[in-house]
C-alpha cells in the first residue's frame, strides 16, 4: 500500500491580482532622483539607496521612467536595447537588486515600456533602413514620396514639423511622430507585435510587476497612410502639445488611436494573465478623445488595467465644475473601465505652478487626489510641494523645449534633481555635480528639513496616503452623487457598509454646502480640515473639505 507523503507542504502568500486597483504609485525619474556614481546623473543604485524613503511614503509601487540603453535625444524614450540597462544606469544585476529590495520593503516594481517607436540607432532600424527587401524592411513604417518628393501624406510630429523623415539609403521617407531619431515600430507587421511581446517576457521573468506604457494610443498608423482632416479652431487645446505647435491643427484619427490596436492590446494582456499580479498602465496622448479611448482600452478584462489621459495634466485650472465634468465624463464612456489620476509628471509643469497653487491649495488637492475613484500616479518632488523650476535658456536639454522656446520653455523645469539636504551644494543629490541645475527655491523644501517638521508637505502627503489606504470605499469603492455647487466638489464613495461623504471647497473664498440626509461623523481629522457646521449646513474656509462616514 503506498503511504502519502506527510510533510507539510510550504505555500506562498496568495497572489493579489487586483493589487493595482486604487494603488498609489510614485514616478521616479532615474536620471534626477540620486546620483550614487558621481557622475552629475541618477542611477538604478541611487534608487535603490532611497528606497525606505519611498516605502515611508506609503505607496504601493514604484514607476521607473526608462533606463534602457540609449542615444538619449529625448532621454530615454529612444530606446536601442529593450532588454538592458544603459551604463550610465548601471547595470541589469542592478536592477535586479533594486527589485528585489523592493519586493522586501512590499513595493511592486513598475517600468515604462516605450512600444510605439526605438531610436534610430536601434539594430532593428539600422536592418531595415538597407534596403526594401531585408528580413527588417517592413518592421517600421515606410513610404515612397508624392510625385513631386514631398512627403506621404500631411501627419505632423508632436516635436514639431512633418511626421515623415527622409532616408537616402531606402529613397523613402519613414514615420516619427515624435523626434526624426524615434522611427516609429509597423504594428501590422505580426513580427513587430511578437518581438515586443517576448520584451514585456524578458522583464516580467526578472520579477517587474507591470508596465508603464508609454503613448499606448500611437501603437498603429492607418495602413493606407491618408490625410489627417483639420481640427476646427474651437476644438483645439493644448493638453498634448503646446499652443505654439500646429500639431493641434489636426484631428489625428489616421496618425494614431487606430482600432487595431485593440487586438495587440489583447495579446498584451494575454501575456500579462500569465503572470499572476502584473499589470499594465497605458498613457493616452489625445486632446480630444482621451476619456473615450481609457474607457475603449480598459473596457472588462480583456486590454490594460487601467490609463491616464491628460484631463488632470492640462494647465486648465481644476474648477469644481471641471472635475465634476471629467467624472461624470468617465462614467459615461468608461463603465467598465479604470482610470488611474496624475495631477504632475515628467512630461508637463508641476502642478503647484501650473495652476499657482498656495500650499494650502495644495494640500487640499492632495487630499481630493487620494479620494478619487481610480488608481493614483504621483510624481517625485510633489509630496514636497516642489514648484516648477525655472531653467535659463543655456541650460535646456530637452529638445522639446529649445524648439519652442521661449513660448513653451519644455520639459526641464519638472524634472531637476530631487532635493534631499537643504545644506549640501548638489542637495544630497549627487557628491559632484548634477545634469540640470537645481533651483535655489527647491532648497527650503528638502527632504531633510520637511522630516523634521510634522506640518510639512511631505507628512501631509503621508497622511492623506495612508487615510486612503484605511478605508476600502477610497481605494476601490464606488463614486456616486458627483456634482459641482459653486466651488464646492461633491461626492459620495462607497464600498460594502462603508459610505464617505466627500466635499472640497476649490477655492480660495469661504464656501456652504447641504450635508446629504443622514447621520454623520467627521473623518480625516487628521489632515487638517473641519468646517464650521450648523444644523445639516456646513462652511467650508479657503481651500478647505469634509470628510465624513455615514453612522
Amino acid at each position: 500500500m503506498m503511504m502519502m507523503d506527510q510533510s507539510i507542504v510550504s505555500v506562498g502568500p496568495a497572489v493579489d491580482n487586483d493589487w493595482w486597483r486604487g494603488a498609489v504609485i510614485y514616478q521616479v525619474y532615474p536620471r534626477s532622483y540620486q546620483d550614487s556614481s558621481g557622475d552629475g546623473i541618477g542611477d538604478l543604485a541611487g534608487i535603490a539607496q532611497r528606497l525606505p524613503y519611498i516605502a515611508s511614503l506609503g505607496v504601493d509601487g514604484i514607476w521607473i521612467s526608462p533606463f534602457f540603453p540609449s542615444p538619449m535625444k529625448d532621454f530615454g524614450y529612444d530606446v536601442t536595447d529593450y532588454c538592458d540597462v544603459d551604463p550610465m544606469f548601471g547595470t541589469l544585476a542592478d536592477f535586479e537588486a533594486l527589485t528585489a529590495a523592493a519586493h522586501q520593503l512590499g513595493l511592486k516594481v513598475i517600468i515604462d515600456l516605450v512600444l510605439s517607436h526605438t531610436s534610430n540607432k536601434h539594430s532593428w532600424f539600422q536592418e531595415s533602413r538597407v534596403d526594401r527587401d531585408n528580413e527588417k524592411s517592413d518592421w517600421y513604417v515606410w513610404s515612397d514620396p508624392k510625385p513631386d518628393g514631398t512627403p506621404p501624406n500631411n501627419w505632423l510630429s508632436i516635436f514639431g514639423g512633418s511626421a515623415w523623415q527622409w532616408d537616402s539609403h531606402r529613397e523613402q521617407y519613414y514615420l516619427h511622430n515624435f523626434l526624426a531619431e524615434q522611427p516609429d515600430l509597423n504594428f501590422h507587421t505580426p513580427a513587430v507585435q511578437d518581438a515586443l511581446l517576448d520584451v514585456a517576457r524578458f522583464w516580467l521573468e526578472r520579477g517587474v510587476d507591470g508596465f508603464r506604457l508609454d503613448t499606448i494610443n500611437f501603437y498603429f498608423a492607418d495602413k493606407d497612410l491618408r490625410d489627417n482632416p483639420p481640427l476646427a479652431p474651437h476644438l483645439r487645446n493644448a493638453n498634448i502639445a503646446p499652443s505654439v505647435n500646429p500639431y493641434n491643427h489636426q484631428e489625428h484619427i489616421y496618425s494614431k488611436n487606430r482600432p487595431e490596436n485593440l487586438d495587440f492590446l489583447r495579446r498584451f494582456r494575454s501575456l500579462l494573465d500569465t503572470y499572476p499580479g502584473s499589470m499594465s498602465l497605458g498613457e493616452i496622448g489625445d486632446a480630444q478623445k482621451g476619456l473615450e479611448i481609457l474607457g475603449q482600452y480598459t473596457a472588462g478584462d480583456e486590454f490594460v488595467h487601467m490609463c491616464y489621459a491628460f484631463e488632470f495634466l492640462a494647465k486648465d485650472q481644476l474648477t469644481a465644475k471641471r472635475v465634476a465634468e471629467v467624472l461624470q465624463r468617465l462614467d459615461l464612456v468608461a463603465e467598465t473601465g479604470w482610470a488611474c489620476w496624475a495631477f504632475s509628471n515628467h512630461d508637463v509643469m508641476r502642478h503647484a505652478s501650473r495652476w499657482d497653487l498656495t500650499p494650502e491649495a495644495q494640500r487640499l488637492f492632495s487630499t481630493l487626489l487620494m479620494c478619487l475613484r481610480g488608481s493614483v500616479c504621483l510624481y517625485q518632488g510633489e509630496e514636497l510641494g516642489l514648484m516648477e523650476a525655472d531653467i535659463e535658456y543655456e541650460h535646456l536639454r530637452d529638445p522639446y523645449g529649445i524648439q519652442f522656446w521661449p513660448k513653451f520653455k519644455g520639459r526641464d523645469g519638472c524634472r531637476t534633481p530631487m532635493v534631499w539636504e537643504h545644506d549640501q551644494p548638489h542637495g544630497g543629490f549627487s557628491d559632484t555635480h548634477t545634469w540640470l541645475p537645481i533651483s535655489d527655491n527647491h532648497r527650503p523644501l528638502a527632504v531633510d528639513l520637511q522630516e523634521k517638521d510634522s506640518s510639512s508637505m511631505l507628512h501631509h502627503y503621508r497622511r492623506a496616503i495612508a487615510f486612503r489606504h484605511s478605508h476600502p470605499a477610497l481605494v476601490d469603492g464606488t463614486h456616486e452623487e458627483i456634482r459641482a455647487v459653486g466651488n464646492i466638489l461633491q461626492f459620495i464613495r462607497a464600498k460594502g457598509d462603508q459610505t464617505i461623504f466627500c466635499a472640497f471647497n476649490l477655492s480660495g473664498e469661504p464656501s456652504g454646502l447641504a450635508m446629504p440626509p443622514g447621520a454623520w461623523a467627521p473623518i480625516g481629522t487628521e489632515l487638517g480640515y473641519a468646517g464650521v457646521a450648523t444644523d445639516d449646513h456646513l462652511t467650508l474656509g479657503p481651500w478647505q473639505c469634509c470628510l465624513a462616514l455615514r453612522q
